[in-house]
């Protein structure tokens, strides 16, 4: 199968004012309810773009500043955008700045269909691992979290109670393209349980008051969801009566609690090591 071709002229629209309607509805996905109305979000850098193409989300828009003209990636980049049916836009350097809200944006920004799972279709297995986040409002939380759980091989993120947008520009540059890898849902509280009481799974919260070393567990032979608390409050107490096990993180020095990134990634990596360890025990 050949390679698209790079866009012909008339394929590619060049812009150079802020003021263009379609620099100005880009320009709004800055903000949610515009994201939430037009179902698409901002990702930028090359890598990310041709990340989520190679895995079947669907692009409205690429935009590329001049400095990509004649860069054989970034053309088969925007000829596999014109493929798809999207829209390729040539910028300047000006007119990216604004759009990305950086004084030295990346040479390349797609616009995207926002994807999300749906919490019922969400079938565990023995061994998965997914991550379940209360009420997290960090956008640079949520997007370490992500990536962090791509790097473990968690299976994904469910978003319990109001959070920070999954989409906004800030979450996507902290998941540094695993937004596109690792899948996303969203439920209210109550659904939340409902699904948990089905599921199967072993769910294990961490809290300030819980009874037992996070090393104590044994975590093999379910599925286990993590669920992890608001930055500020920690788990509310229903969330917490419905947890299997509460965990925490034993602190030596003088903090009295770590950063919800930092403590869901050593969760993360404990659970993943007492389940290799398992694993070598049956080999």
């Amino acid at each position: 199968m050949s390679e698209p071709r790079m866009p012909r002229v008339g394929q590619v629209k060049e812009i150079t004012s802020l003021s263009n309607p379609i620099v100005k509805d880009i320009k709004a996905l800055a903000l949610k309810k515009f994201r939430d109305e037009k179902h698409a979000f901002m990702a930028e850098g090359l890598k990310l773009v041709i990340d989520a193409l190679d895995g079947g989300w669907t692009i409205r828009t690429l935009i590329y500043s001049k400095a990509g003209i004649g860069n054989p990636a970034v053309e088969k980049t925007a000829a596999r955008t014109v493929a798809l049916g999207g829209l390729v836009l040539e910028v300047s350097e000006k007119v990216l700045g604004a759009i990305t809200r950086r004084d030295n944006p990346q040479m390349v920004v797609g616009v995207f269909e926002q994807r999300l799972t749906k919490l019922p279709d969400i079938r565990l297995s023995a061994g998965d691992v997914w991550v379940a986040l209360d009420r997290v409002r960090d956008p640079g939380n949520l997007g370490t979290i992500i990536r962090t759980a791509d790097a473990v091989g968690a299976k994904g993120v469910i978003l319990v109670g109001e959070t920070t947008d999954p989409f906004s520009l800030e979450t996507v540059r902290a998941t540094m393209g695993s937004v596109f890898s690792v899948p996303v849902a969203r439920a209210t509280p109550e659904a939340f349980l409902a699904w948990k009481a089905k599921a199967g799974a072993m769910l294990v919260g961490t809290h300030l008051k819980g009874s037992v070393d996070y090393r104590t567990p044994r975590y093999q032979g379910r599925p286990v969801v993590l669920l992890m608390g608001n930055e500020q409050q920690g788990l509310p107490d229903e969330l917490a009566r419905a947890c299997d096990e509460l965990v925490r993180i034993p602190q030596a020095g003088r903090a009295d609690s770590l950063n919800l990134s930092v403590a869901t990634g050593i969760m993360l990596y404990e659970v993943r090591r007492a389940a290799l360890e398992i694993g070598d025990r049956l080999a």
